[in-house]
């Protein structure tokens, strides 16, 4: 069994044949697919997909790219979505947030106003976050640490093992994906290799970050297994045992995902 605890579905990029990508990821053994919203506009979006199939949940935030087009009172919206959402077993946590110090162009201001703000809303809520740390995990983790939110997942971590085991001894767990495939990502793959089994989170990203074996092409969720396998090959330890214990990690990180499989 498997978790992808990262596949944006709702992209347009899977229009075209949504039903028959989560099909695939199912018959990949893929039991649990996390959709992040990254914006007010697919709240709705990203929960009504989550339970169009079997294992589909969902996480609520803004993400920073879209920080620009966002209004203050998104969070106001986030917060009502939130407290909706609550009952809903197929709801994980607060995401997809954080910081972006890689596109040119992004108001730090802004972007700072919607992470603290979201990482209040998880506190509150006592919820998990799922942070987008792009050339920013040294001020992601210093909001985590301000805010006391303690629970979640780093995603497509790619920063130093100094950061690394400083996410870890916060108690976020860290994704990888479809950059551990390629050999000269060097130390994405040493990370994946070194740091301890139990902070490890499977992911795809999909459509983005596709593994070396689709290079340049749509990434899916049912490659979830197969990029769990380059891992496995890495640390040199069986499949199964990284299945199982990669689902065991994405459970602690977004512990709301036992509601979904209740």
């Amino acid at each position: 069994m498997w978790i992808d605890t990262h596949c944006h579905l709702d992209a347009a990029e899977f229009d075209a044949d949504r039903d028959a990508v989560a099909q695939a990821a199912e018959q990949a053994g893929v039991s649990r697919i996390v959709i992040p919203a990254v914006a007010r506009a697919n709240f709705a979006i990203v929960r009504a997909l989550a339970h169009r199939f079997d294992g589909g949940t969902y996480a609520l935030g803004i993400h920073p790219l879209f920080t620009r087009e966002a209004s203050d009172d998104d969070l106001d919206a986030l917060r009502r979505e939130i407290e909706a959402s609550l009952d809903d077993p197929r709801f994980v946590g607060i995401g997809e947030i954080g910081l972006d110090y890689f596109v040119p162009g992004l108001d730090d201001v802004r972007q700072r106003f919607f992470y603290e703000g979201q990482l209040r809303l998880a506190r509150e809520f006592a919820l998990p976050v799922i942070c987008h740390v792009r050339k920013s995990q040294d001020a992601v983790l210093k909001g985590l640490r301000r805010s006391g939110v303690t629970q979640g997942i780093a995603h497509a971590f790619n920063g130093s093992f100094q950061q690394a085991h400083a996410f870890i001894d916060h108690g976020m767990r860290l994704g990888f994906g479809g950059n551990v495939t390629f050999e000269r990502a060097r130390q994405i793959r040493r990370l994946a290799t070194q740091l301890p089994l139990h902070a490890i989170v499977v992911e795809t990203d999909a459509p983005d970050i596709a593994p070396a074996w689709r290079y340049k092409a749509r990434n899916t969720p049912d490659q979830t297994a197969r990029i769990g396998a380059v891992i496995a090959e890495l640390r040199g330890i069986g499949l199964d045992q990284l299945a199982v214990d990669t689902t065991a990690n994405a459970y602690a990180a977004l512990p709301r995902l036992a509601l979904s499989s209740s």
